[in-house]
């Protein structure tokens, strides 16, 4: 282990009906088969908080390995350190947004492909930004929300070139305090 809490992001858990994975379930299972220190879930959608591993490549892919052995759902895990989270929120581009509900931070698994942002955007909508700020794809949503908007799963995957998974400004504030 080496120093710090970090948070791994589990993209599309127990949303809609789909990828059920209990949190106390996953939580009991991580702190017996993994060497992650003490293990906390936040909300139900996908936030698990525990000691940063020395190997976060390792840790991200044991994770996935369990939560598909035990719960038979493929999901990405994607890691953030406290530190990573802070500075993510540091540069949010969009401080001005009219809802922290509607501005998510997409936490990528890597650098995304050349050309993401210039092939997303003719595809947002009245109200909607983007902005990239290394592996963390910003994206505000406007007033319309997440459900009016054409930036999809399947639409951002192609563009990005790398899974993510995204959070609500509110969620990425909470993860910071709980990581510290």
């Amino acid at each position: 282990m080496s120093a710090g809490r970090c948070a791994l992001l589990l993209r599309a858990v127990n949303v809609g009906g789909t990828g059920k994975v209990p949190m106390a379930e996953l939580r009991a299972l991580l702190t017996a088969r993994l060497d992650l220190g003490e293990v906390s879930t936040y909300i139900a959608s996908g936030n698990v908080i525990c000691d940063a591993p020395a190997d976060r490549e390792s840790a991200c892919t044991a994770v996935r390995a369990l939560i598909q052995d035990a719960f038979g759902v493929d999901t990405p895990v994607i890691l953030r350190t406290h530190e990573e989270l802070e500075r993510a929120l540091a540069e949010n581009p969009f401080p001005d947004a009219a809802s922290d509900r509607m501005l998510h931070a997409m936490f990528l698994e890597g650098e995304p492909q050349p050309g993401a942002i210039e092939t997303l955007t003719p595809r947002l909508r009245a109200g909607e930004r983007i902005a990239l700020r290394g592996a963390d794809l910003w994206i505000d949503f406007g007033s319309d929300g997440v459900h009016a908007s054409k930036l999809t799963r399947p639409v951002l995957d192609k563009a990005l070139g790398v899974a993510g998974t995204a959070r609500n400004l509110r969620t990425v504030q909470k993860l910071i305090e709980l990581t510290a």
